[in-house]
Formats: C-alpha cells, structure tokens, sequence
C-alpha cells in the first residue's frame, strides 16, 4: 500500500517558518519582482504558498543568505527560467558573488587578528609587561588602519 500525498497550501506565516524569511521580506519580494505574485485565498484573499513555491523561495533564502542583493536574485531567478542557455550569465553571477564573499572573508580574518591583539594587549597590562603592551598597541592601531582604508 503505498502512501499518497496530497499537495499542501501554506500560509505565509508558514512559509516564513519553513524558509527562515520574515513575512515581511516575503511580501517585499513579491512586490519587487524577486518571486512571481503568489496566488490567493478565494475567499480570504491571503496569499496561499504552494510546494513550488517553498522550494523557490528556498533557494532564494539560500541566495540571501549569501549576502546577494535583491536586483541579483532578481537576475538570477529570471535567469533560471532559461535553463541552459542562461548558464554563462548564472556563473558570472555566482562567481561575482563568491569574490565578494572571498573579500569579505578576508575582513573578518582582519577583525579576528585586531580582537586577538586587543586580548594580547590586555594580557600584556594585567601582566604589567607595558613594552609588551606598547607593541601590541601599535600593530593593533596599524590593523585597525588598514581595516578603514579596506572598507572604502
């Protein structure tokens, strides 16, 4: 006996749960284009999520998550719809994408060395090793240097 399963409506409140998006975002995306318009409730008039469109909002959420803007997820949902022929225009997105993660993985190593000097620092003083300290200080005020000129 097999087991069928019967395609399930959810809300958006449920569809916030299931994807980790406010409802709010949900609705933001909508509106400008990142999701198709989702369908309603006939009588509710409530927006009513289907399979297709959690596993859509899914990927998006992941894309998000990524640090993507909205005109990119825009271009890459509109993308997919191409399939093969968008393929080119998908890697350059993506790889786009991954740069600027690479660059912002550079910036946190960059805090986690300027936090680690400061708790150096502070060893050095509650140690009263005050050349020590003095040293740390430097290379910790030259980071922090180099992190506001990285920011620009």
């Amino acid at each position: 006996m097999s087991a069928r399963t019967t395609p399930r409506d959810y809300t958006i409140k449920d569809a916030a749960a299931l994807t980790g998006l406010p409802a709010s975002t949900l609705r933001y995306y909508e509106s400008v284009g990142v999701i198709p318009p989702i369908s309603r409730g006939e009588s509710s008039k409530h927006r009513v999520f289907d399979e297709e469109d959690l596993g859509q909002l899914l990927g998006i959420a992941c894309l998000a998550a990524t640090g993507m803007s909205v005109n990119d997820m825009k271009e890459y949902v509109a993308n997919g719809h191409h399939g093969a022929a968008a393929a080119a225009a998908q890697i350059e997105l993506l790889t786009e994408r991954r740069q600027q993660l690479a660059l912002e993985a550079q910036q946190i190593v960059l805090r986690q060395r300027y936090v680690d000097l400061k708790i150096d620092y502070w060893h050095a003083i509650d140690a009263g090793d005050e050349p020590r300290a003095e040293l740390l200080a430097a290379e910790a005020s030259a980071l922090a240097d180099q992190l506001r000129t990285k920011k620009r």
